[in-house]
C-alpha cells in the first residue's frame, strides 16, 4: 500500500525519526563562532513553546533528583537513562525544527525509539566513568599513601591536599574524552540509526574536530549559567531548556549538511 511521503505523521513521537539534512559521518569541522550559534539557535527553539520547554526541565530534573535519591541503584539508573532522555529532548527539537509541534511525551520518545542502544551508550558511560575512577584511586593512592608515610603530620595533611587536587585534575582529564563521546551519541543513534560504539566513535570525532567552537560554547554557557543561578535559581527555567536545545543544534550544525 502506498503512503503520501507529504503527509502529517498522526503520532509525531512514535513515529521512526527522519534526520534534517544529508548525514556527515564523523561530522565536520566548523568555525569557532558557532559556538555561540549553538546556544542562540537552542534560544529559538525554546520561544517555540517556552512553556512546554519549561515543563519538561522541571520534570526531567525532578526524576532525576528522585533516581539521585536511591543509594547506587539510582547512580546506575541515572547513566543508564541520560542517554535515552537527551533522545527524547532531540527528537522534540527536530519536530520544532521540521514545523512541528513540541509534545510533553517528548521527553519519553526514547524509551520508544531506539531504548535498547541508548540504554547501551549509558552502559558503555558508566563503565567509562568506572574505569576513570579505578585509575584515579589507583594513581593518586599510591602517591599519596608514600607521601604520608614518609613525613610527619604536617606533610601528610599536604601530602593528602596534593593528592586530592591531583585526582580532581586525572579525573577531570579522562572525562572530558568519555564526555566527548557521549555529547552526541543520541541524536546519532535515533537519526542514523548507529550501534553504540559507532556513535560513540562519531560523537567523540565530531567533538575532537570542534575544539574551538567547544571552547566558545562551554564559556558561553557557563557565563549563561551562572547568572541565570543568580535570581535565586529561577533563571535556570530558561538557562536548562535553551542548553539543552542546543545539544540538537550542535549536531545539526556538525553532523548534517
Amino acid at each position: 500500500m502506498s503512503t503520501n511521503p507529504y503527509a502529517a505523521p498522526k503520532a509525531a513521537v512514535a513515529d521512526e525519526p527522519v534526520p534534517q539534512g544529508e548525514y556527515v559521518p564523523g561530522g565536520k569541522a566548523v568555525p569557532a563562532s558557532r559556538g555561540w550559534n549553538w546556544i542562540a539557535d537552542g534560544w529559538t527553539l525554546f520561544k517555540a513553546a517556552p512553556g512546554l520547554w519549561i515543563g519538561i526541565t522541571v520534570v526531567f530534573i525532578t526524576i532525576l533528583f528522585a533516581m539521585a535519591l536511591v543509594p547506587f541503584a539510582g547512580m546506575l539508573a541515572q547513566y543508564l537513562l541520560m542517554p535515552v532522555f537527551m533522545a527524547g529532548i532531540v527528537l522534540g527539537c527536530r519536530a520544532i525544527d521540521g514545523g512541528e509541534s513540541l509534545e510533553f511525551n517528548h521527553l519519553f520518545a526514547g524509551f520508544q525509539t531506539k531504548f535498547g542502544t541508548l540504554a547501551a551508550v549509558g552502559a558503555l558511560y558508566l563503565a567509562g566513568f568506572a574505569a576513570i575512577m579505578v585509575v584515579v584511586m589507583l594513581i593518586t593512592g599510591v602517591g599519596v599513601f608514600a607521601i604520608m608515610a614518609g613525613g610527619g603530620q604536617d606533610v601528610a595533611t599536604t601530602g593528602a591536599v596534593l593528592g586530592l587536587l591531583l585526582a580532581v585534575l586525572i579525573a577531570v582529564a579522562l572525562s572530558v574524552p568519555l564526555l566527548m563521546a557521549v555529547w552526541f551519541a543520541p541524536p546519532l543513534v535515533v537519526f542514523h540509526d548507529l550501534g553504540a560504539v559507532d556513535a560513540m566513535k562519531a560523537s567523540f570525532t565530531g567533538c575532537l574536530r570542534n575544539v574551538m567552537p567547544f571552547l566558545v560554547y562551554g564559556i558561553v554557557g557557563l557565563v549563561m549559567f551562572f547568572v541565570a543561578a543568580l535570581p535565586l535559581l529561577l533563571g535556570l527555567l530558561v538557562a536548562g531548556p535553551v542548553l539543552l536545545a542546543s545539544v540538537y543544534t550542535g549536531y545539526r550544525d556538525i553532523y548534517l549538511r
